[in-house]
């Protein structure tokens, strides 16, 4: 059974808030930087902040959507560099981010939770960031490209390193913007 606040209400309002949190997101995807520590093709951004923002306003499935929403405009407008590899790593990743940090919070909304559900999504993250890297996104990656040649030492110093440096990036400034925000999103 799906607890209230699991799917948020199909409405106007909601779509539109949905809207602009998934093109906010998709305009902060741009603003990419690769960190010279890992592999070039990782690059940090916060494009998961309005899905996280949006999933602790409106529930879980908005966060989804707008993680889904963001990815599907950069692959409209930008074009994909990965044969939509990093696309659908980004849409996998940053859901499992934003689903489970929004369930705990959804539990008791107060600044413990949405801390204990960053944590529990950046764990997240960072577990499925392991393993669909590892089942998934590298091999079809590496059909275009054999940058990767160690695949276990790939998902140990590159894949849960900057997993957790960007989800933690990401739930940092969350903790510092929400509540200010929080009026406006639940209008």
């Amino acid at each position: 059974m799906l607890s209230k606040g699991f799917i948020f209400e199909f409405n106007g309002r909601n779509l539109a808030k949905i809207g602009v949190l998934s093109a906010l997101a998709f305009l902060l995807m741009l603003i990419s930087f690769p960190i010279p520590l890992f592999p070039m093709f990782l690059e940090i951004d916060i494009s998961d902040l309005p899905a996280l923002l949006g999933a602790f306003a409106l529930g879980p499935l908005a966060g989804v959507i707008i993680e889904l929403m963001k990815n599907v405009l950069n692959i409209a407008l930008e074009g994909t560099k990965t044969g939509f590899v990093g696309e659908l790593s980004n849409f996998i990743v940053g859901s499992a981010f934003v689903m489970p940090a929004s369930i705990v919070y959804m539990r008791s909304k107060n600044k413990q939770n949405a801390l204990y559900g960053m944590i529990v999504g950046i764990m997240s993250m960072t577990i499925i960031a392991c393993f669909s890297n590892y089942y998934l996104i590298v091999p079809l990656y590496s059909k275009a490209n054999k940058l990767i040649v160690d695949m276990k030492s790939y998902i140990l110093f590159a894949v849960i390193p900057f997993n957790i440096l960007k989800s933690s990036l990401v739930s940092l400034i969350t903790l510092l913007i929400y509540k200010k925000l929080s009026p406006i999103l639940h209008m």
